[in-house]
């Protein structure tokens, strides 16, 4: 968890704190309520987690200066935090401990998207082949 001065934006419930496919040059910390990420889509939106106090997000647009590949919302009354790259590596500079905490997040991150990529394989391997002859790994 970051923990940084309650210095933060309030948002309403509901209230779009970033868009999935707008430009981000920022990072997110949640100081006080929640916050959803989703993906969303023509067909349907999906929830991809909600953040407590002390989760980020956003941090993929520090470094790659991409589109958000995500829209945040919060959910009830919920204090953010906005970082951007110069504030991010004072804040690094000042506790080195911080980019550990965020590869941890980013590693289960990666963990978690392996577990569901093998899960949809194995489920259209099964839709494709029938469940008597998919093979496990």
């Amino acid at each position: 968890m970051l923990r940084f001065a309650k210095l933060g934006k309030v948002y309403k419930d509901g209230e779009r704190i970033v868009t999935q496919g707008d430009a981000g040059e920022c990072m997110y910390v949640v100081q006080s309520g929640k916050v959803e990420i989703m993906l969303e889509s023509s067909e349907r939106n999906v929830t991809l987690t909600v953040l407590k106090p002390g989760e980020f997000f956003g941090e993929m647009s520090l470094f790659t200066k991409s589109p958000r590949s995500a829209t945040a919302v919060a959910r009830g009354k919920a204090q953010v935090l906005t970082i951007d790259k110069k504030g991010f590596l004072k804040r690094i500079h000042q506790d080195p401990s911080l980019v550990f905490l965020m590869l941890k997040k980013l590693s289960k991150h990666i963990q978690a998207l392996n577990s569901e990529v093998m899960r949809l394989e194995n489920a259209l391997a099964e839709k494709e082949i029938g469940p008597a002859t998919v093979s496990k790994r």
